[in-house]
């Protein structure tokens, strides 16, 4: 998340674009965290280490499928994928796995909260949700997007939050 913030404060109309203002990887990588939450129910001989594992591996498989996609997508006819290539496109995608790092200290510090699993569960779920939705509102606001359309692009990302929110309540875990 490193490359996603701070920023010195948002450009003016008229001065030059920012430098990035692709957080397509951090509200992706949310979305997949509060998916793999949704989906782990508390089994095991371990549920949060499995939880926390779960997660982390979650997001690096996706990162890797990511990188090999864009560099087997965009390559151009006849080119190599050079490592410089490789490297650039696997820094960029890097914030699909950064997006399951908060999750995973919510269900590791959990029981320091008193939650129980279940509680874990949701807790977890909650904060993944809340980081997707902030990253969309805060990736619109530095693409110059006013605050409506900022609002707009969180509330979006709400509701598919809530999608996974219902799923795992119709689940009952």
């Amino acid at each position: 998340m490193h490359r996603l913030l701070p920023w010195p404060r948002r450009p003016e109309p008229d001065g030059p674009t920012p430098a990035r203002t692709d957080y397509s990887g951090a509200v992706y990588g949310s979305l997949l965290a509060a998916s793999v939450i949704a989906a782990t129910g508390s089994v095991g001989d371990f549920p949060r280490l499995e939880t926390v594992v779960l997660l982390l591996v979650t997001g690096l498989v996706f990162w890797a499928a990511h990188v090999y996609a864009r560099l087997t997508g965009e390559r151009s006819a006849g080119r190599a994928i050079s490592w410089a290539e490789t490297r650039r496109v696997g820094a960029h995608e890097w914030s699909i796995v950064e997006a399951a790092v908060l999750p995973s200290i919510a269900v590791a510090v959990s029981p320091l909260l008193g939650l129980g699993l279940v509680a874990t569960g949701w807790f977890a779920l909650g904060i993944a949700v809340a980081q997707q939705v902030t990253w969309a509102y805060l990736g619109a606001l530095h693409a110059r997007a006013s605050r409506r359309e900022a609002s707009i692009e969180a509330g979006v990302n709400l509701v598919l939050g809530l999608i996974i929110v219902a799923a795992k309540a119709s689940l009952g875990h």
